[in-house]
Order: C-alpha cells, then sequence, then structure tokens
C-alpha cells in the first residue's frame, strides 16, 4: 500500500473520529471507550501495514 494511501486513511479515521466526539452526544466514557479502540485498531493496522506484525490473517471485506 503506498504511503499517500496510509496517511490518507489516517486523516479520514481520524476527521470521523472527530465528527463523532464532536458532534453525537454520548456519554463520556462511551466517547473514550471509543477513542481508545480506533486507536488500538489503527496501530495494529499501521503495524500490519509496514510488516512488523504479519501473523494477523488477512480480511477482506466485499
Amino acid at each position: 500500500m503506498p504511503l499517500i494511501e496510509v496517511v490518507v486513511v489516517l486523516i479520514v479515521v481520524g476527521m470521523a473520529l472527530w465528527v463523532i466526539n464532536r458532534f453525537i452526544p454520548m456519554a463520556g466514557s462511551i466517547k473514550t471507550i471509543l477513542n481508545a479502540v480506533v486507536v488500538i485498531v489503527v496501530i495494529l493496522w499501521l503495524l500490519n501495514i509496514f510488516g512488523i506484525i504479519s501473523h494477523f490473517p488477512r480480511i477482506h471485506m466485499g
């Protein structure tokens, strides 16, 4: 995956998380859990993309 695609995905995920945190009313604890889950998933995805962890199976959507 080219580096520009990785940057675009990170920007889109960041903007989506910002919109959810800013405009969707929910309890603070739920926002904290949502933020933590998104950060963990993005970190695991980045580690997989750069080959640091490669034992995760490929997940194909669609």
